[in-house]
């Protein structure tokens, strides 16, 4: 489902006047594009990886490789989306060419 401001209420829950390029701990949340079940499933309360899901496992242990200023702590794939917690420390803000 696309997001329609008619329907949806969504609210930032970022800080106003917080710099988040500053270091410290995030928790972030990534879904999945319209929130499809692409890195496995559920099953008998057990999270199953299927490829995609293994990737995004490698992935997120390689954000350190990639951002050295990066310490990651516990994070878990669920089936459309990812939750962790990492921290940043020192300056590793780049600017991105997209």
């Amino acid at each position: 489902m696309s997001y329609n401001p008619e329907i949806h209420q969504r609210q930032s829950i970022r800080l106003k006047a917080y710099d988040y390029s500053q270091p410290g701990w995030y928790f972030l949340t990534l879904c999945t594009h319209d929130r499809r079940p692409i890195f496995g499933h559920v099953a008998g309360g057990k999270m199953i990886l299927n490829i995609g899901g293994q990737v995004a496992h490698r992935c997120w242990l390689e954000i350190p490789d990639h951002f050295p200023q990066s310490v990651l702590d516990e994070f878990v794939v669920m089936p459309d989306h990812v939750h962790g917690i990492i921290e940043f420390w020192g300056m590793i803000v780049k600017k991105m060419k997209y």
